[in-house]
């Protein structure tokens, strides 16, 4: 049984220290191949030379370049040059991670939109999809990418922890939606169980979110307290629970659109 996570932060500090050890773990627990989330022009260089130095096979790490919405203020008119250099190189799948973030704020909402417009324009413009943020902010990322869905090959709303209305807007505009251990947590996730039927297979990817987002419901737990891709099996555990499918076929669907998404080669 192979899984892929769509969305690990490898270059966080508490996975970049011990990053053989996380892959080698990921390996082990069946978790294949890794796509590497860039959040800034920085650490979208930093996923990419991960993967240059990990990965020799050029088969099993993959990663995104993108300017998360937090960061959206930083975006200039360089920005969009030294993202499109980044998107150029081989190991890199998709524009993101990028999007909307209104919960937060920690850019202001004009400049989250406008760096979320023109990397999408660079989706169009080089055929490549996007790794999407979205918190708060389902209606607005609707709106925009409506102007921009027809011409993007395809999207993923990752860590989709919405509503039964913002998925459904979603999946109208045919994006994919990524799953991670907020499906696990009995105390704010649960109200995604019965949404999880609703997202059809070819549409849902699975993605541990590490360091972030450790489930819940894991024993035994790590001591560090970190997540990583090993665990994403629980993930898959929870998954494949609510929709009422086994967990074989759920890793064989999801792992399926995963590889074909983000066009990654078969093992």
């Amino acid at each position: 049984m192979q899984l892929i996570d769509i969305g690990v932060n490898l270059t966080h500090p508490s996975l970049a220290r011990e990053r053989e050890a996380v892959i080698e773990r990921a390996t082990a627990a069946g978790v294949c191949q890794l796509v590497l989330t860039g959040t800034s022009l920085e650490e979208s260089e930093n996923a990419l030379e991960f993967c240059r130095q990990l990965d020799d096979s050029g088969r099993r790490l993959f990663s995104t370049a993108g300017v998360h919405p937090h960061d959206a203020s930083q975006w200039n008119g360089d920005s969009a040059r030294q993202l499109r250099a980044l998107l150029s190189e081989t190991p890199v799948r998709a524009v993101g991670e990028c999007g909307l973030d209104f919960n937060r704020d920690f850019s202001p909402r004009p400049q989250q939109e406008k760096a979320l417009e023109e990397q999408l324009a660079l989706a169009v413009a080089l055929r490549l999809p996007v790794f999407l943020h979205e918190r708060e902010a389902g209606a607005r990322l609707t709106a925009i990418l409506r102007e921009f869905r027809d011409r993007l090959p395809a999207a993923v709303v990752h860590c989709f922890t919405g509503d039964r209305n913002t998925l459904y807007g979603y999946l109208d505009l045919d994006l994919h939606i990524g799953i991670t251990g907020w499906v696990c947590d009995e105390r704010r996730g649960t109200h995604l169980h019965p949404l999880l039927r609703d997202i059809p297979a070819g549409r849902l990817m699975l993605e541990s979110d590490a360091p972030w987002l450790l489930p819940r419901s894991l024993r035994p737990k790590p001591k560090s307290g970190h997540n990583e891709p090993a665990f994403l099996t629980e993930v898959l555990r929870e998954v494949a629970l609510h929709r009422g499918e086994s967990a074989e076929a759920v890793a064989a669907h999801t792992t399926a659109t995963a590889r074909a998404f983000f066009d990654l080669p078969q093992l």
